[in-house]
């Protein structure tokens, strides 16, 4: 009986030590989860306090933020405090209970049962030993010692057993105790905690609370409403014609602002990877006063890209793509060459550059000046192509207003004094931009000159050529010509720069051809660089004024007085721009007429002769040391041309 009672409490004492240890490890969860707290706690306080720290790109306006969440790093570091206190207090009334229960009365049971198991076992033996004991001869000495030995163990056994039984009684009532104990402590604390946290904050949160509830639901109104308006914006964007998102949707007539002074945009920039391959990068470009700049994707800021002052800009053909140009430098050299995705950004690109490079963004109204410019220029000029034409409308518009007021920035300021413009130039007067006719047509209806065959050559060209006593030649493009009225200053030259730059940006005529300028002391020549072709002649004799602007010392022009077929006089003037400065060439050109004025006269020709150093063939020298890097190309005796 005693055996199978025994058998009960064991039993009951292993199903206890198994759930005391499933239960340490709960409480031992909870607080760990309040010591988390507390660490959680304390890094929200310095994560709160570390927002004023961060450099938001997009930071304005977060005082109001950062105030408040100075308060509530205040409020978690009082909170905090609570915590650690909750934490002590579980570690002392919820979990050392619970381990002691286990470490000393459930590690006592188990010990003590131990012990009455040694006990009993010794007790088998000694009885077992005892029970050997021979029946006919009994040695009384072993007898006493058995005997001994098995009152000892039954001694032993006793004790240890009433031991052990207690200790399971005990058991019971101590079992009670450690389930409620802890939970006591864990109760007690959770009440202690937030008790102390009500006295803390009931009073001085609640204004602040809400005056927070009440920001937080501004700020959600606000971003209500702005999302009810990006809403209503996709809305519009879904329900507008398809042809805002087609590149280049309006080909034949774009609405193109041509007085813009600042521009951006995307735009593919060609970089050469090689001697023949290059490749097209898409960036984002913008105008920042008179620099181009471009801004990389993932880029915070733009970088430099292109001094736009003083450049010129032209439509190029570049590897098969559309809408293509180039910017040039002032000194002449290629700049970085550009695509627009469709004719009106291509377009209105070009113009912007040109109106930049005229520094018209440093005036006080630069919009206005812009627009001014631009309705003058579409007043004075009305541009053509051919010189057939030319002769049909040379009356001059009678509905075309003379503009005084507003001058380019290529025009000096004391030329408006000098001469009236329209005493130069006739208003509505045409202008020719190219020199595709051939060079015959070219000579026989504007210049009066002989006849070329061809293969562009004179009959008497390398004739004239070797006869002439010096010459040299020089890289230019021709921008237009146009008749004038007067060849008495140089004032006419200056005017007529200023309507034909004006009229290529207004209408948009950007490309130039190039050629090459020989200057003899006979004549100038414009050779075809690629052919040799001698596009056209003027006799230096009737070149009656030649000047380079005062500003930008890249263009020069030269006025031609020449006699037509029915024996009237023509005046007009040429603009070009060169690769070298302009007063080089007009140099060049005064020693040619200096050399026809002494050839007049012997002696004063010899004089001359004298003056300058001569070639071996006995023609004269200029002394140009930078002729080759400033884009002059000095010529070989009887040799057309070098380039």
């Amino acid at each position: 009986k005693t055996r199978s009672l025994l058998s009960v409490f064991e039993e009951d004492a292993g199903t206890l030590t198994e759930y005391t240890n499933q239960l340490l490890q709960a409480m031992q969860r909870v607080y760990g989860a309040q010591n988390e707290m507390r660490l959680a706690t304390q890094q929200l306080s310095k994560q709160l306090l570390a927002y004023e720290k961060q450099n938001f790109a997009l930071g304005k306006g977060d005082e109001e933020v950062i105030s408040t969440l100075h308060y509530f790093s205040k409020v978690v570091d009082e909170l905090n405090i609570l915590h650690c206190e909750l934490a002590k207090e579980l570690a002392d009334t919820m979990v050392l209970p619970i381990i002691q229960f286990r470490e000393k009365d459930l590690t006592e049971v188990s010990t003590l049962k131990d012990l009455f198991g040694l006990a009993s076992n010794e007790h088998d033996l000694s009885m077992a030993k005892y029970s050997r004991l021979p029946k006919r001869k009994e040695n009384e000495k072993l007898k006493t010692e058995v005997v001994k030995e098995v009152a000892n163990a039954r001694r032993k056994q006793h004790l240890s057993s009433l031991q052990y039984y207690c200790a399971l009684n005990a058991l019971q009532y101590r079992k009670r105790i450690a389930m409620m104990e802890p939970m006591l402590g864990y109760t007690q604390g959770q009440i202690n905690f937030f008790k102390k946290g009500a006295e803390m904050f009931s009073k001085r949160m609640d204004s602040f609370l809400s005056s927070v509830s009440n920001m937080v639901q501004s700020i959600q109104r606000e971003l209500d409403a702005e999302a009810e308006a990006m809403r209503v914006s996709q809305q519009d964007l879904l329900s507008v014609n398809e042809s805002v998102y087609t590149p280049d949707s309006d080909v034949t007539s774009p609405a193109i602002n041509r007085n813009l002074i600042q521009k951006a945009g995307y735009l593919n920039l060609r970089n050469k990877t090689g001697l023949v391959t290059t490749t097209w990068d898409r960036l984002y470009f913008f105008t920042q006063g008179g620099n181009l700049m471009c801004q990389p994707r993932g880029a915070v800021a733009g970088g430099l890209i292109q001094d736009l002052d003083n450049c010129s800009v032209m439509a190029v053909d570049c590897e098969d793509r559309r809408y293509c140009f180039q910017i040039t430098t002032p000194t002449g050299k290629s700049g970085i060459t550009l695509q627009a995705e469709s004719k009106k950004e291509y377009e209105e690109w070009i113009c912007a550059i040109n109106n930049i490079s005229r520094q018209i963004y440093l005036t006080d109204n630069p919009e206005a000046v812009a627009i001014k410019l631009n309705q003058t220029a579409q007043q004075a000029v009305t541009p053509i192509t051919s010189f057939g034409k030319k002769h049909e409308s040379l009356r001059p518009s009678q509905n075309v207003k003379t503009v005084e007021e507003e001058r380019d920035k290529f025009i000096p300021k004391e030329s408006s004094t000098k001469s009236n413009c329209t005493e130069l130039i006739a208003p509505g007067t045409p202008i020719q931009f190219d020199m595709v006719l051939p060079a015959t047509e070219f000579l026989d209806q504007n210049r009066g000159g002989r006849r070329t065959n061809p293969f562009g050559e004179s009959e008497d060209s390398k004739n004239d050529e070797e006869d002439s006593l010096w010459q040299q030649m020089f890289v230019v493009r021709f921008l237009g010509s146009m008749a004038v009225q007067s060849d008495d200053t140089n004032e006419v030259i200056y005017e007529a720069m200023r309507q034909v730059l004006a009229a290529r940006a207004i209408h948009n005529i950007f490309r130039t051809t190039e050629s090459h300028l020989m200057v003899t002391s006979k004549s100038l020549r414009l050779i075809d660089p690629q052919t040799q072709v001698t596009r056209t002649t003027f006799e230096l004799a009737s070149v009656t004024q030649f000047a380079a602007h005062q500003d930008n010392k890249r263009l020069i022009g030269f006025v031609v007085r020449v006699t037509e077929s029915l024996g009237e006089e023509s005046i007009s003037a040429n603009i070009f721009e060169s690769n070298t400065e302009g007063e080089k060439i007009c140099y060049a050109i005064s020693l040619g007429k200096e050399i026809i004025e002494a050839q007049k006269d012997p002696e004063a020709l010899a004089q001359l002769m004298m003056s300058m150093p001569l070639t071996s063939d006995g023609k004269f020298k200029l002394l140009n040391d930078q002729s080759e890097e400033d884009g002059a190309i000095p010529e070989e005796p009887g040799e057309e041309s070098e380039a």
